[in-house]
């Protein structure tokens, strides 16, 4: 069976208070991009995830911990081994490795009653990847409203080289007593339900596509505003921090004006992706494993 692992942009990214189990409230609208891992998974004498490239502890990769989870909730389909092609940039707040743990989840659809809450324990970025599409999400992930598909529009990405840990950009968050109370994040989750509830371009609300991590993350990676300057330069209608950070994300309204940017970003590795779409969970040539 070949999946896609579709990644995932944070439109916006609205930070609340720091809540007692250590995550902090949020209210982000995230978007899938048709940019995808590619995760292959086969019949096996014994479990096994493997992510060619990648370095780190096998056993700290979400997909093998989400594999793990389902074992150890009583999935009984056969061993298997799993193969990870990593296209979208590591670390780069994308929601890559969120994004494989889901494609691992969606795999025990109808036979593990419990996916969302195996999901929201791996991460927060992880419930919201069981079905990608445009959503309003709450909570520290867990709370999930999908919205209607969005109108067409595409990204420029600039990844910076990914490797900025989110624990570290959330501290620096704290450090600069960013974030809105309770009252606040519900006010703004109600505008952006009105503004994004009737399928429009998320080009047609900017004022609303804001990320309250970017002072953050621009603290540990100053160059992160001079790849959104540069989007912008390009002829970016609205440039943002993705998630976390370090990836710079110019949106456009088209694939044509898109592609037409990246040609003019010199020597910079520009990902060019149609957004708010996902791409097909599987691929045509599926085979049950």
């Amino acid at each position: 069976m070949l999946l896609h692992a579709p990644a995932k942009l944070n439109l916006c990214l609205y930070l609340g208070r720091r809540r007692a189990d250590g995550l902090h409230e949020l209210c982000s609208l995230f978007e899938p991009l048709a940019l995808a891992d590619l995760v292959t998974v086969e019949a096996a004498e014994r479990d096994e995830v493997v992510c060619p490239g990648v370095e780190g502890d096998p056993a700290a990769n979400l997909a093998a911990r989400a594999l793990a989870a389902l074992r150890a909730a009583g999935w009984e389909r056969e061993p298997l081994r799993i193969e990870i092609e990593k296209r979208v940039p590591v670390a780069a707040g994308l929601g890559g490795g969120s994004a494989d743990a889901a494609a691992v989840l969606r795999l025990a659809a109808g036979e593990v009653a419990e996916l969302p809450a195996i999901a929201a324990a791996l991460g927060a970025d992880v419930p919201s990847q069981l079905r990608p599409s445009l959503a309003l999400v709450q909570g520290a992930g867990e709370r999930i409203e999908p919205l209607p598909a969005p109108a067409p529009h595409a990204a420029v990405l600039l990844p910076g080289g990914g490797g900025l840990a989110t624990a570290d950009v959330f501290a620096a968050a704290d450090r600069l007593g960013l974030g809105h109370g309770p009252e606040e994040l519900e006010e703004l989750a109600g505008r952006l339900r009105l503004a994004a509830g009737a399928g429009a371009s998320p080009l047609a609300y900017p004022e609303l596509l804001v990320n309250d991590l970017e002072p953050a993350a621009l603290s540990l990676r100053p160059e992160i505003g001079e790849a959104l300057e540069r989007l912008r330069n390009a002829g970016a209608a609205h440039a943002i921090l993705s998630g976390s950070g370090p990836t710079a994300v110019g949106l456009f309204p088209d694939l044509a004006a898109a592609r037409a940017a990246a040609e003019g970003l010199d020597g910079a590795e520009a990902i060019v992706c149609e957004a708010g779409v996902a791409p097909p969970r599987t691929l045509p040539q599926e085979a049950a494993p």
